[in-house]
């Protein structure tokens, strides 16, 4: 998820935030957790729920003896949607605060802001979230599911369902045309045919000149990449059209952040996903993460992919700490490099030893009233794209992120 950095802090005040801490001990006591994320701000809809996840996670494991025979102490930082401030805090929390691991970020460009500092600092960093992939760097862990993981799924369900001819809407920033490139090569590769690509500014609420090239062009579907707030408008405005009725639709965003929370029934019906989660999977965790999540905070609803993703991606580090004895960067590395898998609320979880991102269960689900009902489980897909550009198993001191070229 990346935005242009500077449009960004052009129109982002440089505010002053506080400290988000948990329940304070001396040093000898506990394993420091650090956290950045937007708890306030424009990206707060992620970042909130994130916030919950992180803090529950670590109340639960501190409930049952902790880590290493300490408690977790949760050091979080609000950064307020604002990329400034994930500098400045990232450096806090490696200077001052002296974290043993630092879980956060939404955006790329915050993940981009902060990885060379806890980089340097040789404090590992957990990225937990759905991104456009190509990230190498032995520091940091990524569990979110990248566009091949999904797309490989998606468009050919998709195609078999409906037709060959596809129209896709994406964002204008690197997610969406990495995203589009993705759809295209698992068009072709099943003679399908993507007949039109439109991409659209962050701000773009106005679709109604698209969704007349849409009825003029009568696509067998058209394929959502829009992100964020703005974009939303687009599903409002193809049912109030009435072409939803028409011609089907296919998503590689909406519902990662709970967005059709906010729109009708009648809005999103039908349209078609692949994650590696939705609420309605049918197992012991994922009911046991539903009642909990429930009881602390009241209800469920807002608890999305993103922060799904954030609570397995502490469950999978506070395993390789126990496995490896130690919370120093290199040892829990090591022990995440031997391939190391747990089972999780979304099913098993492995992290890949060639690009440290993970290999995931992706759920192919449509819409139905609001939720995300389970057509076909996809078990184990490897990060095809990140791989195609990343191997630390041959090159452990790479640090940078890739454009993939498909």
């Amino acid at each position: 998820m990346k935005i242009n950095r500077r449009k960004f802090l052009s129109g982002a005040a440089a505010l002053t935030a506080g400290v988000l801490a948990g329940p304070t001990f001396s040093a000898s006591q506990t394993i420091k957790f650090g956290s950045l994320l937007d708890t306030s701000g424009i990206f707060d809809g992620y970042g909130k729920p994130m916030d919950k996840v992180a803090r529950m996670a670590i109340e639960q494991i501190n409930a049952t003896g902790g880590l290493l025979n300490k408690q977790i102490e949760y050091v979080g930082y609000d950064t307020q949607s604002n990329m400034a401030l994930y500098s400045q805090f990232a450096r806090k929390l490696a200077r001052t605060d002296k974290v043993d691991v630092v879980h956060g970020g939404i955006l790329s460009a915050s993940r981009e802001a902060v990885r060379q500092t806890f980089r340097k600092s040789q404090i590992p960093y957990f990225y937990n979230v759905l991104y456009e992939g190509g990230v190498c760097d032995r520091n940091i862990f990524i569990n979110g599911i990248t566009p091949a993981q999904q797309v490989q799924t998606l468009i050919p369900a998709a195609v078999k369902k409906w037709g060959k001819k596809i129209y896709v809407l994406a964002a204008d920033y690197n997610y969406g045309h990495i995203t589009a490139n993705w759809i295209k090569k698992y068009a072709k590769e099943i003679g399908a045919e993507v007949s039109n690509i439109e991409f659209f500014p962050l701000d773009v609420a106005d679709f109604g000149s698209t969704i007349a090239k849409i009825q003029t062009e009568k696509p067998d579907f058209i394929v959502s990449v829009l992100v964020g707030g703005a974009h939303i408008s687009f599903y409002r405005q193809w049912a109030a059209s009435g072409m939803n009725k028409k011609i089907p639709m296919a998503s590689t965003t909406l519902g990662a952040g709970n967005e059709q929370n906010i729109l009708t029934s009648e809005e999103t019906d039908g349209i078609l996903v692949a994650y590696n989660y939705s609420h309605e999977l049918d197992n012991d965790l994922n009911r046991k993460l539903l009642a909990d999540y429930s009881a602390k905070y009241g209800d469920v609803d807002d608890l999305h992919l993103l922060a799904l993703s954030h609570y397995e991606g502490i469950l999978t580090w506070a395993a390789a700490v126990r496995i490896a004895g130690s919370v120093e960067g290199d040892k829990v590395s090591a022990v995440m490099e031997t391939g190391l898998s747990i089972d999780t609320p979304s099913g098993k979880m492995t992290v890949d030893p060639q690009t440290h991102h993970s290999i995931l269960n992706v759920y192919l689900s449509e819409f139905k009233d609001k939720k995300m009902q389970v057509l076909e489980t996809f078990l184990q897909q490897p990060p095809l794209d990140t791989q195609m550009v990343c191997n630390l198993k041959t090159n452990p001191d790479d640090n940078q992120q890739y454009v993939i070229k498909i």
